[in-house]
């Protein structure tokens, strides 16, 4: 999907921004990205789904042509300085992402909610800088084709992807033995299932290096998280699933590596802050001096485990959804936020976030004929069949 002989112009300088999901972690930190590099980059427009009173706050700092946000109701609570024009209403995300005066976008939603921003961004010709994950996994055929009509491009912010995107280019393509993905193990490292019975809210949400996100940082105490990066992996990148592994490296120096066949591992370091990724998304061929993520390695451990797949089934369950292929990624992901989700609501047991997941994959004889709309209904019955699941105990 990600074409390393036609991508990468050098943008202009300032850099016109829409940043979507404004209000959210990444939001937020492409936001404190551009605070810095006011000179670099000029933020042109905001979107948000209901948190007026933090994009109030971000419109009158950052002066944007346009905000948008998809709640009409918490739209009516907006405070927007004079010069900004305002839509909301469904939708109103994606119309950001085609803003004719942004070259380039940020696109922070969270989850499937991310897709059709995506799409209408590719569609009208810009770089995104790249944080849904999901939308990747879901929607692979109908993302590749809005790139191909569109000329838009794909640059990834994850901190996983971007170093798979940085260690690539290192060698050629026919070069690379597989991708290495490295996952914290979140705060449950080490743990067996039987001690993840009783598993609370709290300590779920307790991740050890990284500050994100409730849904995010439950992904990673699932390793769900994971799991839907190696099926990005593989949709951006062009890789088979035995292409591809996961690493347990506890410290989040590494951000992930790339084996190439003559047995280099070549890898990306830094501190876990997505600052990074997101400048060099945006400033992209150029590197440009700042000091987001740097790191003294002086006196660092760096551990690499493997993967308890027994304990924390996400990963198996991604491998058997890619492999299936056609609906079934957007099935595993469809399910596992409304299993998650359950589970920050109280309704769901740790262990029972993989079971529900699970079960959605075997309800059916899942088939996407390749429509959004046909996308659409999967994703809401996978849901379903998640949020149709009662639990067990054991």
């Amino acid at each position: 999907m990600i074409d390393f002989d036609t991508i990468g112009k050098t943008p202009t300088s300032p850099i016109r921004l829409a940043v979507l999901g404004s209000t959210g972690s990444i939001g937020t930190q492409a936001l404190s990205v551009a605070r810095e590099r006011r000179s670099e980059i000029q933020v042109v427009a905001l979107a948000a789904n209901k948190n007026a009173e933090a994009l109030s706050i971000q419109a009158e700092e950052f002066r944007p042509m346009l905000v948008a946000m998809e709640n009409e109701s918490a739209a009516a609570m907006l405070t927007l300085p004079k010069g900004t024009s305002l839509i909301c209403g469904a939708g109103a995300t994606a119309e950001a992402a085609r803003f004719a005066e942004a070259e380039a976008v940020v696109n922070g939603v969270s989850g499937f909610a991310g897709t059709m921003p995506l799409l209408a961004a590719l569609e009208s010709g810009k770089r995104v800088a790249l944080a849904n994950k999901e939308s990747v996994v879901c929607a692979a055929p109908l993302v590749k084709r809005a790139m191909e009509q569109g000329g838009g491009e794909i640059i990834p912010v994850d901190s996983e992807q971007s170093a798979i995107f940085q260690c690539l280019g290192a060698g050629r393509r026919g070069d690379v033995k597989r991708l290495v993905i490295t996952a914290s193990g979140g705060p449950f490292r080490g743990k067996t299932r039987e001690e993840l019975k009783n598993v609370t809210l709290e300590q779920a949400l307790n991740h050890p290096t990284w500050s994100m996100g409730k849904k995010i940082t439950l992904d990673s105490a699932t390793l769900f998280n994971k799991g839907l990066e190696v099926m990005e992996a593989a949709a951006l990148f062009g890789f088979l699933p035995g292409e591809i592994g996961v690493v347990i490296h506890p410290q989040s120096i590494v951000h992930s590596m790339v084996e190439y066949k003559d047995g280099s591992i070549i890898a990306q370091l830094s501190a876990p802050d997505m600052r990074l990724a997101i400048y060099y998304a945006l400033t992209y061929p150029e590197r440009r001096r700042s000091d987001f993520g740097a790191i003294d390695l002086v006196g660092k451990r760096l551990e690499f485990e493997a993967v308890d797949r027994a304990t924390f089934p996400a990963i198996s369950l991604a491998y058997r959804a890619m492999e299936r292929g056609g609906a079934y990624p957007a099935v595993y992901n469809g399910a596992n936020e409304a299993a998650a989700w359950r589970f920050l609501r109280g309704e769901l047991a740790f262990l029972d976030i993989a079971r529900a997941v699970e079960r959605a994959l075997e309800k059916y004889d899942w088939i996407w004929g390749g429509s959004f709309e046909e996308l659409l209904d999967i994703d809401a019955r996978a849901r379903r069949a998640a949020e149709e699941y009662v639990g067990v105990t054991g």
